[in-house]
């Protein structure tokens, strides 16, 4: 229950991308798919201005790359351009994450005297990585594989992957703050 609280505001920042995905994989109209994505995310917009609340960075990005991209499909009836968007995403958040120590301020306070700084960053460079792998299949499957095969990788791989390294890492982690405790306790 705490994972989705906190995923939720992440989850409505990308409504309209995965209202995308979602409409791609079933009509397999790549046009359609773009065409309510842009509507999702314009009523997205026009729903927080209603109510006077601010339009967070993430929320703002994913509008932008929605109409940029989005347009751009509509305008030369191209899927490939809306294909793309994801790319200029994994694109950003891996270099981002390129940055030594950022999942440092994620972790909470008790564990980190328990699990290695280096271990940490380690870790960081390895979500880095797999964002700019996904980046470099997701061109690969947009220039080369047919929509619907892009449809089924986008709907799966990203969030297979990233829930496989979550877990590996969390066992990890897990596991060494468990021994640094158990460490503690025999010294003791």
């Amino acid at each position: 229950m705490i994972l989705l609280q906190a995923a939720r505001p992440l989850l409505a920042d990308f409504a309209a991308t995965l209202f995308y995905v979602a409409v791609a994989a079933i009509t397999r109209n790549p046009l359609l798919a773009t065409a309510l994505a842009l509507a999702v995310a314009a009523a997205q917009l026009g729903w927080a201005c209603a109510q006077g609340r601010a339009i967070g960075p993430l929320q703002g990005m994913g509008f932008g790359l929605v109409a940029v991209f989005g347009s751009a499909s509509l305008m030369t009836h191209d899927p490939r351009f809306m294909m793309f968007k994801p790319t200029a995403v994994y694109l950003l958040i891996g270099a981002v994450m390129l940055k030594r120590g950022w999942m440092l301020r994620y972790l909470p306070a008790q564990a980190l005297p328990r699990i290695k700084a280096a271990a940490i960053v380690r870790w960081g460079y390895a979500w880095a990585a797999l964002m700019l792998l996904t980046a470099a299949l997701n061109v690969y499957f947009a220039l080369y594989a047919s929509f619907s095969a892009w449809s089924r990788f986008v709907a799966v791989f990203p969030a297979a992957s990233k829930a496989t390294l979550f877990a590996a890492q969390y066992l990890a982690m897990r596991a060494s703050a468990r021994g640094a405790q158990v460490q503690t306790l025999a010294a003791t």
